[in-house]
């Protein structure tokens, strides 16, 4: 029902509710049995037995046991124990991210109010919250967080902060009266209160009219609950990717020892190699450098501030094309700042942040002294005197005590010298009429050090203009004639359209024995002195994150439950807002299906006075339209949207627990800034999972081919199966972690993101690892043939042969890996860990070969000169042939362009 369609006596009539006794302990009982206690459901969630055995259901995974246990059998105890250690890491990491990933609802409860204060049996008791029912008279007062959804009966200077559930950024003013609309969402419900906000001011009583999942908070659960976790690019990606390799590795493999065996060699010494070949085939390192790559990338990213609570985010990022954005905290500063005056026909911009109480006042381009404009000096100094706010610096920070739009009006006093301590030294409050929701506005009664009393009086302009029979103007008291009733009204709609929240001040002298009883004596006969204008800013370095993420060819949309002005000027600001583009709002939304949002949702950039319900449908058409999308937050109204979005990025600081578990990425500082070194740190991780898939598949195939080929050509094998393993093991092991290391190549954030669909091997990554993978193999099996066809009796030092020149390929390979364009674009020496990855393989070699232990176990022997100079040479074919074919079709190409 719409509840704050009703009067408080329809509401209390329709819940069968005395509003002067409450309802019976006997009847509450009875209303808790029918509705249930007043807390959040929680999901079902597996057992961690379950939780655990889950992580090892991919299909790739399945494969590698599958091929472990057959190596086991087969005596091949090393490699088995090796992929059984990484499969367990895999799983161990995976299982601990989905434990931590799963506590929002956990954190949600927790908002909930621990107690609540009841009527009953027309007694103030103070309850659980969890023991509140539908029909309870309450009471609240400054400090509570409300522990249910409520119709207010009275209020008394009521203010709620409901910035964590709507996302608006001043505390809402709270009334007792019905509104006449069906359509509102509950940031205009004025007079109804709502699970899990706080009371910043003032007191109350209400009626309960929805507990638990009944609730606005409740619905948020829900959502919650049903959103899908989105599988990310990469993850998607690597399983079509291991479904590939492993079908094409088996098939080779097999065809290598079906055509052995057809040809007459040993039925098991084939099984054994066509083993050994399928365990090196089949990259089961792959998930493991994958995992280390992204947690080298998350180690980064917490460096500069971003903090990775789920490993494939950190990729997942470098291919978003859409960051949708709170504005509240994110966007701007979460801080309402003065940032223009007027008084006297005078217009002064304000300058600085927050509420630091530094900076300047302009007029035109002229930078001028409040002590110099007396104007100027009376309207900051009677903002000053009619607020209780205080502003305090805390570590170097300055911090609000009270509301935030009266902190506004004590900031910009100060950055004029006019301290608390001016104020408490020169004045002295003698009486406070405060602001209501009828008056809209407040007013003092202050006395100067000589004796003089003032009333003192701020508010809703057009209220306060009723109040004035004159006005300052050029410094001296003049009626407030039409004319200059008519310039006040052309500075309120020139603050409007800046989207600027609009105070009015104004005062009138009295005389000592002057009392007053009540604020209608104190506020009329008012002189007016003018207007302070407000806004919540934008963070200084977001202008330049979004128009980095624009050069990226990200989108930046903002998300609000803030008015469609104000949304609309700080998108203008930011530069997200571009020439011809839509904003839209939440009633609108309201009527639109996913599938007619999804037609126009590419032309809209800011959403203004959104739901959580909203959000969710702006994520799923913006999916719908093939977008990886990125979900900032700070709210608990953020929270589904967070969760359903590819990658969930909450804040840190001004974030409620709820958002920062449902999310991925947390900002730590709380700046959007933040998320465009992200994104290019995502960018980088994603092109060296790149380069070492191009290393490692190029090596495995070429590790298959110089095997099918000998076979072919009816040649003994070259590589014997602990030959295979041991390549498989350290000489792909190694480089392959190095390379996720490897610095950026070129300016990562000029490129457009990568298409949602681009598959692993696109830009011509299937060409590389398919040449490179045919050379190295042809190249081993001609070093192999060229040293067998001169001994044909020793079939060792052939095999030892093949194997070097197999190993020192791939390791020089590697470095043609770190460039898109070929090994002589990078400098080799540019990522030192991959040079001391190298050396450690080339020793590693050197050990299995010439130390005699080691010899009869990998069948190796002793090399000469001439042997290592035709290694060196067919080692380096590979690399350097396509590498230089490569740069001269470049050259050849624009030369003729």
């Amino acid at each position: 029902m719409n509840w704050y369609n009703m009067t408080t006596k329809e509401v209390a009539e329709e819940l069968e509710t005395d509003r002067e006794n409450g309802i019976r302990s006997d009847e509450a009982v009875k209303r808790r049995k029918v509705f249930g206690p007043n807390q959040l459901d929680e999901a079902e969630r597996p057992s961690m037995i379950l939780m655990f055995l889950a992580q090892f259901k991919d299909f790739m995974v399945v494969v590698l046991l599958a091929a472990t246990l057959i190596s086991g059998l087969l005596g091949e105890y090393l490699d088995a124990i090796a992929i059984i250690l990484i499969i367990l890491v895999n799983g161990v990491l995976g299982f601990v991210q989905e434990r931590k990933a799963e506590k929002s609802l956990q954190a949600l409860k927790q908002l909930s109010s621990p107690k609540m204060k009841v009527l009953r049996n027309a007694q103030w008791i103070t309850v659980p919250a969890k023991e509140a029912v539908i029909g309870d008279v309450v009471r609240i007062e400054s400090g509570d967080r409300i522990g249910a959804d409520v119709r207010f009966l009275t209020c008394q200077d009521l203010l709620i902060e409901e910035s964590a559930l709507t996302g608006e950024s001043l505390p809402v003013n709270k009334h007792p009266e019905p509104i006449g609309d069906d359509h509102l969402g509950p940031g205009d419900q004025h007079n109804m209160g709502f699970m899990g906000t706080l009371v910043t001011k003032g007191k109350g009583t209400a009626i309960v009219t929805a507990t638990g999942m009944k609730t606005e908070m409740g619905k948020i659960a829900h959502l919650i609950q049903s959103a899908d976790t989105m599988e990310t690019p990469l993850q998607h990606r690597l399983e079509q990717l291991g479904k590939i390799l492993i079908a094409a590795a088996l098939l080779l493999t097999a065809l290598v020892v079906v055509l052995g065996i057809i040809q007459g060699r040993d039925v098991y010494s084939m099984f054994l190699a066509g083993v050994s070949l399928a365990v090196a085939a089949i990259p089961e390192g792959l998930p493991a450098i994958v995992t280390i790559a992204l947690a080298i990338g998350m180690q980064k990213m917490s460096k500069r501030k971003a903090i990775v609570r789920k490993l494939p985010s950190v990729e997942t990022l470098g291919c978003a094309t859409v960051i949708c954005s709170d504005k509240t905290g994110t966007l701007t500063q979460n801080k309402m700042m003065v940032t223009k005056l007027w008084a006297g026909g005078e217009t002064w911009d304000v300058t600085g942040s927050g509420y630091e109480p530094y900076g300047d006042f302009f007029k035109g381009n002229t930078r001028v002294y409040s002590d110099e404009e007396r104007s100027l000096k009376q309207l900051l100094t009677f903002g000053l005197l009619c607020s209780n706010a205080r502003i305090v610096e805390q570590k170097g920070d300055y911090v609000l005590d009270g509301d935030p739009t009266e902190g506004a009006l004590v900031a910009a006093a100060m950055k004029a010298g006019l301290t608390d301590e001016v104020r408490e030294e020169e004045f002295k409050i003698i009486q406070e009429f405060p602001f209501d929701s009828n008056r809209k506005m407040m007013s003092m009664i202050v006395e100067d050090t000589l004796g003089k009393r003032y009333v003192i009086a701020k508010g809703a302009p057009d209220i306060v203009l009723k109040q004035c029979e004159s006005l300052l103007w050029n410094e001296k008291k003049a009626p407030l004639r039409k004319s200059y009733e008519r310039q006040i009204q052309e500075q309120l709609t020139n603050f409007g359209e800046s989207a600027l929240r609009t105070i009015a001040v104004a005062f009138k002298p009295i005389q000592n024995e002057e009392k007053m009883l009540h604020s209608v004596q104190a506020e009329s006969r008012l002189t007016f002195v003018g207007l302070e204008g407000m806004i919540d800013p934008p963070r200084e370095e977001v202008k330049q994150a979004v128009a980095d993420c624009k050069t990226a060819g990200i989108k930046t949309i903002m998300i609000t439950g803030d008015h469609v002005t104000t949304a609309t000027a700080i998108a203008l600001d930011l530069g997200i807002l571009p020439e011809g583009g839509r904003v839209i709002e939440g009633n609108k939304l309201s009527s639109m299906t996913v599938e007619e949002l999804e037609s126009q949702v590419e032309e809209i950039y800011v959403f203004a006075r959104v739901s959580p319900e909203h959000k969710l449908k702006i994520v799923k058409a913006l999916q719908n339209r093939g977008h990886i999308v990125a979900m900032t937050g700070d709210g608990v109204n953020d929270a589904p949207a967070i969760k359903a979005s590819n990658i969930g990025i909450s804040m840190g600081q001004s974030g409620t627990d709820v958002s920062k578990e449902a999310s991925s990425l947390i900002l730590s500082d709380d700046n959007f800034a933040t998320i465009r070194a992200a994104v290019e740190e995502g960018r980088n991780i994603y092109e060296n999972i790149r380069k070492f898939i191009r290393y490692l598949l190029a090596s495995n195939v070429g590790e298959i081919l110089v095997m099918l080929f000998a076979i072919l050509l009816m040649l003994p094998l070259p590589l014997v199966p602990i030959q295979i393993l041991w390549v498989n093991l350290v000489t792909d092991g190694l480089p392959a972690m190095a390379l996720g290391l490897d610095p950026a190549e070129g300016n990562v954030m000029r490129r457009d993101p990568r298409k949602p669909k681009e598959g692993v091997f696109a830009r011509g990554l299937g060409w590389k690892i398919i040449s490179r993978g045919i050379m190295i193999g042809v190249c081993t099996l001609a070093a192999f043939m060229i040293c067998y066809g001169e001994n044909p009796d020793d079939l060792v030092k052939a095999q030892t042969v093949a194997f070097s020149t197999l190993v020192l390929a791939q390791l020089i390979h590697v470095f043609d890996c770190r460039s898109e364009r070929s090994v002589f674009h990078r400098n080799p020496f540019e990522n030192k860990a991959l040079v001391l990855a190298v050396l450690s393989s080339v020793g590693l070699l050197l050990a299995v070969i010439y130390y005699e232990p080691l010899q009869p176990i990998f069948h190796t022997t002793y090399l000469s000169m001439r042997e290592w100079m035709l290694i060196i040479v067919f080692s380096c074919i590979p690399t350097f042939l396509l590498a230089g074919s490569a740069v001269f079709k470049r050259k050849h190409r624009l030369s003729r362009g």
